[in-house]
Parts: C-alpha cells; structure tokens; sequence
C-alpha cells in the first residue's frame, strides 16, 4: 500500500473483524435482533454462541481464532468489541474505535487525509517505511504521540505548518535531517506540549543553534541526539544538561543532580564548543599481508630484486 489509508484496509483484514467468531452472523443473530427490538436477551438459540463463549475463543492461547501473541492491545482490543458490539466497527464507525495505529514497514510513501477519519486517534506508529513528507493538515488533531522513526524525512515544514497541538512524543530517529535548517521546527511554538524528542541518528550539525531552539520547549524532559555529527563535540553532553537544566534523560540516560552540577556554567561558554571533531582508530592486528621485516635484511649493494608494497586504508562516516 502507498498510503496510511490503505495500509489500514490492508490492517482491518488481517484482523478479520467481521467473521467468526467477531461480527455479525448466525452465531449472533438473535442477539442482534433482540437489540434492535429492545426485547431483553432471553436464552441462546441452538446454533448460537453466548459473547463469553465468543470471547474464550479470541482470549484462549490454543484457539485458532486467537491472535498471535506478538498483537498489541489495540488489536485485541478491536477484535473483543466486534464481539460485543459488532454493530460498532462497521463502515466508518470502525475509525472511531481507534485510539492507537501501528503500522511499521509496510512500505508506506504518504500520510494522506484519510488520517482525518480517526477522530479519537492518539497514538500513531508508522516506523520503517518511506516517508519522505508529513502534512500536518492530514493528522489528527487529538493526537499525543507521533513516531516517524527509520523513514527517509528530510524536511520539517510541511509537518510543522499546522502540528497537532497536543502533540507529547515526536520520533524523527534514522531519517534525513540536516541542519542548521531544521532546527527552526523545533520550538514551543510549534510543539507547546511536547515532553519527549527523538532525533537520533540524522545528520544535525548545529548544536548552539539547535540548542537556543530546543531551550523554548519548556516541557521537554526526554531528548535523544545520538547518532548526529553534533554528538562527536567534546563538551556535547555536558553542554546540553547544563543548558537545558528540565531535561531528565539525554540519549537514553538519566541525567543525575550530581552530573548536571558537574557541568555547571558550561552553558554561558559556548566558546568552548568547536566545529570539529577527532575520531582516533587504533589497527589491532592486520592478516593476509606479507611480512615487512622479510624484505628488510637487503645486504649493501645486493642486486636483488626489491619488492614494495603500499595500501590505502579507507573510513566512511
């Protein structure tokens, strides 16, 4: 699928909400037929299933039609309400009953207005497929958590043209940020609420600026940046907890009172920060190469054939 709308089509079959022993159907249709009439439920016809039968048979680990245990609580969440309520999730009342969507490498390319349709979503997972773009128009207004994480976003101002303003967690780890033209998407004023940022591995190089930007975040308590060019400056840790005294994890590790007052001041010396980095590699042991001290022990005047050997050693970053 090539959008998030039809991945989600492609979702709901998987979980088959309105076959047995979920939706509507014989094993049902008395039920169904006693609500619409408002009659109280009397006994369960022959051929039929009470809901609690219906529900051993999602909820039982050896029933075969039991989700495997790897599903998430939404899922088995949908799967109990289409037993239930089975009237609830169909047509576009399903969209109201989601509160969380996941979909990870599904080759999905585009966020697209469909997302509209899930008035109530609050958590949205759409890790390891192909993003390139957010439209913020497309999400939802309510939602709190938004993970983007190992997609191939590059820019942040269709996302950031009109975010969801109750937005706590924003994942943008393994895409393709690069500063110092990013850094402009990540104040207060987009992102009033947020608590908790993942930028990790992009390619972010300004850390004053990314910083003074950073700062207006006043609820900002979890930052990872590890993986960015930026976290090769020395005093890059100790620079961010003493400029940012409401972090409590930097890079997935909690920030104690004694580390921050370690690094006390450190913040109004941004002089101390330089544009450079230095990666030592140390070469522990070489094999398949012809030993050097062979050719050495030449006598003066020998008229021996001399053999050289040169190599290039080459480090991507």
């Amino acid at each position: 699928p090539g959008s998030v709308s039809a991945a989600f089509q492609e979702y709901l079959q998987h979980l088959r909400l309105q076959d047995f022993p979920c939706g509507l159907g014989s094993w049902n249709k008395s039920r169904l037929d006693a609500r619409r009439s408002s009659l109280a439920e009397e006994a369960v016809p022959p051929g039929e299933e009470t809901p609690e039968v219906l529900l051993e048979l999602l909820r039982d680990q050896h029933s075969p039609w039991a989700l495997p245990p790897e599903c998430s609580p939404q899922e088995q969440l949908l799967r109990e309400v289409a037993v239930l309520a089975p009237e609830l999730l169909r047509g576009p009342r399903v969209f109201q009953a989601v509160k969380s969507l996941r979909i990870l490498d599904k080759g999905v390319e585009e966020v697209d207005e469909g997302l509209l349709q899930f008035q109530q979503l609050e958590e949205l997972i759409l890790s390891a497929n192909h993003i390139s773009r957010v439209t913020s128009a497309h999400l939802p207004r309510t939602l709190k958590i938004l993970e983007l994480c190992c997609n191939a976003v590059g820019d942040l101002q269709d996302l950031c043209a009109r975010p969801p303003p109750e937005l706590q967690h924003l994942g943008l780890g393994y895409n393709r940020l690069c500063g110092p033209s990013q850094e402009k998407h990540l104040t207060v004023d987009f992102w009033p609420n947020l608590v908790s940022l993942d930028l990790s591995f992009n390619s972010l190089t300004d850390l004053l600026g990314l910083v003074s930007q950073l700062s207006t975040l006043q609820n900002l308590r979890i930052l990872v940046l590890q993986g960015n060019p930026l976290a090769l400056i020395p005093t890059y840790r100790g620079f961010l907890l003493d400029s940012l005294p409401k972090l409590s994890i930097l890079d997935d590790i909690l920030i104690w009172p004694e580390e921050r007052q370690q690094f006390h001041g450190l913040a109004r010396q941004p002089e101390l920060i330089r544009s450079e980095a230095r990666v030592v590699v140390s070469i522990g042991e070489m094999k398949g190469l012809p030993d050097p001290e062979a050719f050495q022990q030449l006598e003066v005047g020998s008229e021996g054939l001399v053999i050289t050997y040169s190599y290039c050693v080459t480090y991507e970053f």
